[in-house]
């Protein structure tokens, strides 16, 4: 394929447009193909030697393509992304003027998913020169993906074999990739109703429903809603391919610190077999209540959570394990009229085990060696409100009153956790 001649390259275009092979025609006109890295095919001006070999309308797509891998390999993006435009835009054209067929739909995804890669290249270099405002690029690229989506999603007549449809998911999954990097993550909706109300739904690829099920288990994440995020994220997690290592990583990165606030503890082998033991001080200290071990593990591997997407997150997980040092105090105690100084010096005890000559805060603004009864009780009114105790309290005893049987539910029964 690296030294693959311009019309070799054409005549078998020409051929498997003929033959309606979509994949391979997909295959010719990706980066992934070998023939990008063939010095022959870097032309500036391909048109006529198209035009000679390939008829309309797959002419145009193919000579938009060659201008583009021109301009990407000579590292010029946003002029590339302009060509690879023009190429999605008349495969779109070429894909509807199709009456009950889809065989250009592994074509079309193709050009689409090489279109987001050079809209993040195109605003990489537009940002070193200075030009316009960050990720512009993307998000005309995510105006193009809607043109194609919709194109797919309006052909309600042919029948289920040669429907469009089918290329609904791909197009959808481009599309969370975009939103996600521009943080437009409510755009996400009318997106997630279309899937979930389609009939093809679970008939798609394993693979795009894995990366569709990560995508809107994140999405629930960041909504709050834990059990929806560990419904999506687990099944990402459990038919992820077993040999890609790297993407079930990913997905654990969500899905553990969803599964702590739901009350299921991961093991620490799993934590090492994907290289996430960054997450295991932190879950030993929400299991233990410990909730000046938890903020220094926080802090330790701030920067991989940030960089991860998951601080906040795991800020919340604060309530849990007071929740968490709470019920011991309720076990050691073994009476359901608990005193609220019991609390306090539970919390103080804690502080005081993980001193290291720094304050330590905890949830609701809480300086954990400086704490006193009227702050215990705001965090144990958050504790009934979320409906992690139940229970009330009785300011006039100064005591905790809580339920008989039950009085701490189990996390996972818990809606919105």
């Amino acid at each position: 394929m690296a030294h693959m001649s311009l019309n070799q390259y054409l005549q078998q275009v020409d051929s498997a447009w003929r033959n309606r092979e979509g994949n391979l025609l997909g295959e010719f006109l990706s980066f992934r193909h070998g023939h990008v890295i063939s010095s022959r095919l870097h032309i500036e001006n391909p048109d006529s030697a198209v035009e000679r070999v390939i008829d309309p309308p797959l002419d145009e797509i193919v000579a938009a393509h060659l201008r583009c891998v021109y301009s990407a390999t000579n590292q010029e993006y946003v002029e590339a992304y302009r060509w690879q435009t023009q190429a999605v835009q008349a495969a779109c054209k070429a894909l509807q003027a199709q009456r009950d067929e889809n065989w250009l739909l592994p074509m079309l995804l193709a050009l689409c998913l090489d279109l987001r890669l050079l809209a993040l290249s195109a605003d990489r270099e537009r940002a070193k020169r200075g030009q316009g405002p960050p990720r512009e690029t993307l998000e005309k690229a995510a105006d193009c993906l809607m043109s194609c989506f919709r194109i797919c999603a309006a052909d309600n007549r042919s029948s289920e074999e040669d429907t469009k449809r089918w290329g609904m998911l791909s197009l959808v999954n481009q599309l969370f990739k975009v939103y996600f990097h521009i943080n437009k993550l409510h755009l996400c909706r009318p997106l997630i109703r279309a899937i979930e109300s389609t009939p093809l739904k679970e008939h798609f690829s394993l693979s795009q429903q894995v990366t569709y099920r990560y995508y809107v288990g994140r999405k629930a994440m960041f909504d709050s809603d834990y059990v929806q995020a560990d419904e999506y994220l687990s099944y990402a997690f459990q038919r992820c391919h077993r040999q890609c290592a790297r993407n079930k990583r990913q997905i654990l990165i969500y899905l553990i610190p969803v599964k702590v606030l739901l009350g299921y503890m991961p093991s620490r082998r799993v934590l090492e077999k994907y290289d996430l033991l960054q997450l295991w001080d932190v879950v030993e200290a929400v299991k233990a209540g410990d909730i000046g071990r938890l903020n220094a593990a926080v802090q330790l591997h701030e920067a991989f959570f940030i960089k991860c997407g998951i601080y906040l997150l795991l800020e919340k997980l604060k309530i849990v394990t007071y929740r968490n040092l709470f019920k011991k105090v309720h076990l050691i105690l073994n009476t359901h009229q608990i005193p609220v100084d019991a609390f306090v010096c539970a919390l103080r005890c804690v502080s005081d085990k993980n001193k290291s000559g720094k304050e330590e805060q905890g949830a609701c603004g809480v300086i954990l060696g400086q704490v006193d009864a009227d702050e215990v009780e705001c965090i144990i009114a958050n504790l009934i409100f979320e409906g992690k105790i139940k229970g009330y309290i009785s300011r006039q005893h100064q005591k905790v009153v809580v339920s008989k049987s039950n009085a701490f539910p189990p996390l996972n029964s818990i809606s919105g956790a």
